[in-house]
C-alpha cells in the first residue's frame, strides 16, 4: 500500500467517470454476494424516496446497536444497484453505521450490464443530484440517525462521490473508491468535509487524476487523503471479494476495509 499524500462541474466529472470504468468488470454474476446478504442477521429493507416529482427506490441496512448512529449514502457502480452494492450496505451496517443506497436507475430494468451502463451514462446531472439529495434528506430524518452523514461510491459512483461532496454542505466525510478526481478549482471549492480516496496501482486512467486533485484540495484548504494499493486493479473492492479473486485484489480489498473501518469510527 502506497500513500501519495494528503491533500461545480458535476456533469463533467460524472461523464469522465463513465469513460474510465473498467468495461470488463464481471458485474452480474454475483451469487456469492447474494448468499452473503441472505445470511446476514441485520435488518435490510427497500424504501421509497421522493425525488422531485419522482419516487425512487433505495436499499437500507441498519446496524445492531443500541445507540444512534451515522448514516452513509452508498453510490453504486455504473452497473447499477447490484447484489454486491447491497452487500456493501450490509457490511457497513456490520461496522456500526446505517447504510442507504439509492437506486439511480429506479423503475428501469436491464438484460445485461452493458444496457445498465448505457442508461447510467445518460442520466442528467440534475437527476443524479436530486436523487442523492433525496437520500440525504431521508437519512437525516431516520430516528436512529445521530445527525452525522457521509457518502461513499465505487467506480462511476466514486467519481460522483467526489462531485457530490462539493454539492452537499451536510456531509461529514466522503469515501471515493477508484473514481476519477476533480480537475478544476470550482469542483472542490465547496467541499465541507475530508475526502478519502482508495485507488488501485494498476489503474493509471484513474490514478493520473490524483495529483491535480491533491493540488486543488491543498490550495482550497481541504483535506484529501488518497491511498494506492499495490498490485490492485480497478474495481478491487468487488473483485477482491469474489471467490476467484487475485491475491493482490483480495489484499487491497482487505487493507482498504481495515482503513475504512478506522475512518468510520471517527464519523
Amino acid at each position: 500500500m502506497k500513500q501519495r499524500g494528503k491533500g461545480g462541474g458535476f456533469l463533467v466529472v460524472t461523464l469522465v467517470t463513465i469513460i474510465m470504468c473498467d468495461p470488463l468488470c464481471n458485474a452480474l454474476a454475483q451469487d456469492w454476494a447474494k448468499e452473503r446478504l441472505n445470511n446476514s442477521p441485520r435488518h435490510g429493507e427497500w424504501v421509497n424516496l421522493k425525488s422531485g416529482e419522482r419516487t425512487i427506490k433505495a436499499f437500507i441496512v441498519y446496524p445492531e446497536r443500541k445507540e444512534k448512529t451515522p448514516v452513509v449514502i452508498v453510490i453504486h457502480e455504473i452497473f447499477g444497484l447490484t447484489d454486491w452494492v447491497r452487500g456493501i450496505c450490509d457490511q457497513l451496517a456490520e461496522n456500526g453505521v446505517i447504510a442507504i443506497a439509492p437506486d439511480l436507475l429506479s423503475g428501469q430494468e436491464f438484460e445485461d450490464a452493458d444496457a445498465a451502463r448505457k442508461a447510467i451514462s445518460g442520466l442528467p446531472k440534475e437527476k443524479i443530484k436530486s436523487d442523492l439529495d433525496a437520500a440525504s434528506d431521508y437519512a437525516l430524518k431516520i430516528p436512529a440517525c445521530n445527525g452525522r452523514l457521509a457518502v461513499c461510491g465505487f467506480c462511476w459512483g466514486g467519481g460522483v462521490t467526489f462531485s457530490y461532496a462539493n454539492e452537499n454542505p451536510k456531509l461529514r466525510a466522503a469515501y471515493s473508491f477508484y473514481g476519477p478526481a476533480p480537475d478544476e478549482a470550482p469542483k472542490v471549492a465547496n467541499i465541507p468535509c475530508p475526502v478519502y480516496g482508495f485507488y488501485a496501482e494498476n489503474d493509471e486512467r484513474v490514478g493520473a487524476t490524483i495529483p491535480k486533485a491533491e493540488e486543488l484540495m491543498k490550495a482550497a484548504g481541504k483535506k484529501y487523503e488518497p491511498v494506492i494499493y499495490k498490485g490492485a486493479t480497478h474495481g478491487f473492492m468487488r473483485e477482491g471479494e469474489m471467490p476467484n479473486a487475485s491475491e493482490a485484489n483480495k489484499k487491497a480489498r482487505d487493507d482498504a476495509w481495515a482503513g475504512w473501518k478506522m475512518l468510520l469510527k471517527r464519523l
